[in-house]
């Protein structure tokens, strides 16, 4: 359905798309993943053509969208795209948002834009906020009619740019919801996401992009676990890893954790491990470390977790004099470590020492 042959596109500063090249058939759910600044963005706005780009072709159905003399508002019509900023009209209604379009571009009747409305308003959960101005609605709710609006224009193609980059924790899983949904119908979508686990889980096949093109292209199961190319699996197995670096015993204790809780079910972490994560960093990181923490020190707290091990691998990493920091604990607290770990091991590597805890 979508052909991409050799796509660049260049900017003053920067080149994100050097050779891009993809052929995406109907029906085919494609997550688009990889660091920032790799183009990802870009590439969706070169397809629709909200960006030009500097050389190469994108064809719909065979036709080039490209070409000159293209008619390239008759193949757009077949895309609809779904934007991380919403781009509501904030002094309309969220029916009116959704049904001026159809009128204009489309050239439906008032009463049979009004009624496609309602039916997509119900399909995303919104039939009670039709008449709510956008400002009058949560992040999650502005996605779901940005979504809604999308599908008002019957598209056989959606891009969605980061439809939850800009939603707090909480909304991401109802915006995620009425995706995985649609995806269920036979829409051509792409995808570019964070979120790896609606990737891993909802996509027909995956595009790793890096190096200004698309470095890596296989399914979920191959990128995910067993991905053949060396900056993939860097990638990949940083998406396991949860890193904090603490500089002061003034640290903040409840970002810290709700990022530590965020990473858990991202990554699909069983909530007794997290449970015993949260165990050895109270009784060890919080009651022993931090307080012996030197002005200008900084301690390193990693977690690590794998799709195919169960617990998770939490490394403390510290200056200074090597410690035996059980001997500093209680004997409820060293019986809580102990129930919450299955080995623990001391070493040092690059100037600093290193207790490991394999984590229940």
């Amino acid at each position: 359905m979508i052909s991409i042959r050799h796509l660049k596109k260049v900017y003053p500063n920067v080149t994100p798309l050097e050779d891009v090249n993809a052929e995406i058939q109907r029906g085919e759910v494609i997550s688009i993943i990889g660091p920032s600044g790799t183009g990802k963005s870009t590439l969706l706005r070169c397809i629709n053509l909200l960006e030009k780009p500097t050389s190469g072709e994108v064809l719909i159905d065979g036709k080039s969208i490209t070409a000159r003399g293209a008619d390239v508002a008759a193949l757009r019509r077949k895309m609809g795209m779904v934007f991380q900023s919403f781009n509501l009209f904030n002094h309309l209604t969220i029916i009116e948002n959704i049904m001026v379009a159809q009128m204009d571009l489309l050239k439906r009747s008032k009463n049979e834009a009004y009624e496609k409305t309602m039916s997509l308003l119900h399909q995303v959960g919104l039939s009670d906020k039709a008449d709510a101005l956008p400002e009058e609605l949560s992040g999650g709710q502005k996605q779901r009619a940005a979504i809604a609006r999308t599908l008002a224009m019957d598209p056989e193609i959606i891009l969605f740019d980061e439809p939850t980059s800009a939603l707090d924790p909480t909304m991401v899983m109802e915006v995620l919801a009425v995706i995985r949904n649609l995806a269920s119908q036979g829409l051509t979508m792409l995808i570019v996401t964070h979120e790896m686990q609606f990737a891993k889980d909802l996509s027909t096949r995956v595009f790793y992009m890096d190096q200004g093109g698309i470095y890596e292209d296989g399914t979920p199961e191959q990128i995910f676990t067993n991905p053949k190319r060396e900056k993939t699996r860097l990638f990949i197995n940083r998406l396991n890893v949860f890193d904090e670096k603490i500089t002061s015993k003034g640290f903040d204790y409840i970002g810290l954790i709700n990022r530590l809780y965020l990473f858990g079910e991202k990554n699909q972490v069983s909530k007794k491990t997290l449970r015993n994560i949260n165990f050895v960093f109270d009784e060890l990181v919080s009651q022993i470390f931090v307080p012996r923490l030197d002005p200008g020190a900084e301690l390193l707290f990693t977690v690590e977790v794998s799709d195919k091990k169960n617990g998770a691998v939490v490394t403390i990493g510290y200056g200074g004099a090597e410690i035996e920091p059980l001997s500093f604990c209680d004997e409820f607290s060293r019986e809580l470590i102990s129930l919450a770990t299955s080995e623990i091991r001391t070493s040092t590597a690059g100037g600093k020492n290193l207790l490991k805890l394999h984590v229940r």
